[in-house]
């Protein structure tokens, strides 16, 4: 058995089909524009996280003093009381 149910025979002769219909070149080419969008894709991806980064970094920074702000303020008020 081999994927889904299919044998290896059956794998081979539908690429025969595939290959004599559509010919190497074009399969060739088409292989190329797939490969051109995966590629075109991934740095589309990679621009927006690069941008969702930058956007998210100053808040964080902010948020970051806050949160160190608030944890000193109970440490000072004890040694105040003190």
């Amino acid at each position: 058995m081999g994927i889904g149910g299919i044998s290896m025979w059956q794998l081979l002769i539908l690429l025969l089909i595939v290959v004599l219909v559509f010919g190497t070149k074009r399969l060739r080419n088409m292989g190329g524009d797939l490969g051109a969008a995966v590629k075109g894709f991934r740095k589309g991806m990679e621009e927006v996280k690069d941008d969702v980064e930058e956007k998210l970094e100053p808040d964080q920074i902010a948020a970051d003093e806050r949160s160190e702000a608030a944890a000193e303020e109970p440490a000072k008020s004890k040694e105040a009381s003190s």
